[in-house]
């Protein structure tokens, strides 16, 4: 699965939890402070990513996943 494969997934769940327009999201951008994912929407994005991706994200890695770049290169490197 590619980097922009992986965004592309990341954007649908970020739509579909958060309310976070598509065309919002970035590498650079932080789920928190410049996409407004709150923590209980983490939770749920982090949820529906290993769902989506078959990777487990470790409760202790998520608060290293502070963009979406972070997430992307977690789940490229986890991914089965």
């Amino acid at each position: 699965m590619t980097r922009d494969e992986i965004r592309t997934g990341l954007a649908d769940i970020l739509e579909e939890v958060a309310g976070v327009d598509k065309s919002d999201v970035a590498d650079e951008k932080s789920f928190t402070e410049e996409l407004d994912v709150d923590s209980l929407s983490m939770v749920e994005v982090v949820v529906a990513a290993e769902e989506k991706f078959g990777v487990k994200i470790p409760d202790d890695e998520v608060p290293n996943l502070k963009t979406v770049g972070d997430a992307v290169t977690y789940i490229e490197k986890n991914a089965a």
